[in-house]
């Protein structure tokens, strides 16, 4: 009997090992954030910067990827939700964003006036 509870309890110290080994190195998803500024185009062909942004924070925002169009808001007043990337990776992104205080992929856009200040 004792042979049966000490093999036992060996096992589930054993699952309990391998199961706090496995792989956690995975990166948590950047967590999306809204800021707004006043949407101009890039240097080169389809990209973007945001300028004219809070006071706190960064003054310009580099924009890597939109799932919305942006062509069309370019001088407007805009707030953008996204997530924040890494300046190296957004650096080496191609097309490169302009060079900006702090970068991003938005997931949303919105209209906040049709002119900027």
């Amino acid at each position: 009997m004792r042979q049966v509870l000490a093999i036992a309890g060996a096992a589930a110290l054993a699952m309990s090992v391998s199961i706090s080994a496995q792989d956690t190195t995975k990166k948590p998803a950047a967590a999306e954030h809204t800021m707004t500024g006043c949407l101009a185009k890039g240097a080169t062909a389809d990209t973007f910067i945001v300028t004219s942004t809070a006071e706190k924070g960064p003054k310009t925002i580099g924009i890597v990827s939109s799932a919305a169009p942006l062509a069309g808001h370019v001088g407007h007043k805009i707030d953008i939700t996204g997530a924040n990337v890494p300046a190296a990776e957004a650096e080496a992104a191609k097309p490169a964003p302009p060079k900006a205080d702090h970068y991003m992929k938005l997931s949303a856009i919105k209209m906040v006036a049709a002119t900027c200040p």
